[in-house]
């Protein structure tokens, strides 16, 4: 049955003009709508006032009055230099309970302490200081082992770009006897006159679908932590082996047939040095990934 108009009682049917109800709505949504702008606007000015107010500026801060305007800077350079304090001893802190085996009884480098401290002190997320407080505690024990210039580009990174750098880390591996870290991608096989007749296997391990994108690699370029462009190895002659660790994982490759190198990308001087102090979780994706990938080429074990 179809609903019609006389389904409903006339007795409590209130006339109104077409106009009043939605011009009602319409009034009541542009109320919202400002309040909910208004809210957000109120939101954004306290943040702004409570990141400044960390640097000792308030938008009413300097005043005519000379006296009052020493008074407020004074107060902001005080708020400043409680801060650069709250940073050196956070990071002392971190340097402290960190457990490293001295090496050598040879002394820390001066300058290298006061440019390290002068940069510290500027450092104000919690795990970027525990990684510089990392950087202390090494360095302490093995001087030399960190780089003034290893410094100069720490202090530029973000968290973020940490943990960029510890994603990159976490699919790197080593040769044996050979410190420099790289991140293998997969292989490139010299082109015979029959290679055409094969079907073509998959020769490289995509990077982005076990957690290390390509707009990541370009940071890690940017940023000096890796080299600009892949690197091969030279090539292998069949019957040749090659030990890797990645991570935790050890894991040995011998080559089938000659005219086969190894394609990564190779960690910079800085990259290597920073790659000792990062927390180290094995990437089991990447892994199955590069061993597929390899098993086209080598004999794994």
């Amino acid at each position: 049955m179809k609903i019609t108009p006389q389904h409903f009682s006339q007795e409590v049917h209130k006339p109104q003009r077409p106009q009043e109800k939605p011009e009602s709505k319409t009034n009541e949504a542009t109320s919202v709508e400002h309040s909910t702008a208004t809210t957000n606007v109120g939101v954004s000015k306290q943040r702004m006032l409570s990141w400044f107010a960390r640097v000792g500026i308030s938008p009413a801060m300097l005043s005519s009055d000379p006296k009052r305007q020493r008074h407020a800077i004074e107060r902001r350079k005080h708020i400043i230099e409680t801060q650069k304090a709250n940073n050196l001893q956070a990071v002392l802190n971190i340097a402290l309970n960190v457990a490293i085996n001295e090496q050598t009884s040879e002394n820390l480098d001066p300058d290298w302490f006061f440019t390290f401290s002068s940069m510290a002190e500027e450092i104000h997320s919690p795990p970027m200081q525990e990684l510089w407080g990392k950087i202390f505690a090494v360095e302490v024990a093995r001087p030399g082992s960190f780089s003034l210039r290893t410094l100069q580009l720490l202090k530029t990174l973000t968290h973020r770009d940490a943990k960029v750098f510890a994603r990159a880390v976490s699919v790197a591996s080593k040769r044996n006897n050979d410190p420099v870290p790289r991140i293998l991608v997969g292989y490139h096989r010299r082109k015979g006159l029959l290679s055409f007749l094969k079907r073509p296997l998959p020769e490289q391990v995509n990077l982005a679908t076990v957690g290390l994108s390509y707009p990541d690699l370009l940071s890690l370029q940017e940023m000096k932590l890796i080299y600009a462009s892949e690197i091969e190895s030279g090539e292998y002659s069949e019957g040749q082996k090659i030990a890797l660790r990645c991570i935790n994982a050890n894991f040995h490759l011998t080559c089938r047939t000659s005219g086969v190198a190894l394609v990564y990308y190779k960690f910079t001087p800085i990259g290597s040095e920073l790659f000792t102090l990062v927390g180290k979780t094995p990437n089991e994706q990447y892994i199955a990934a590069l061993k597929n990938v390899l098993s086209g080429a080598f004999d794994i074990s």
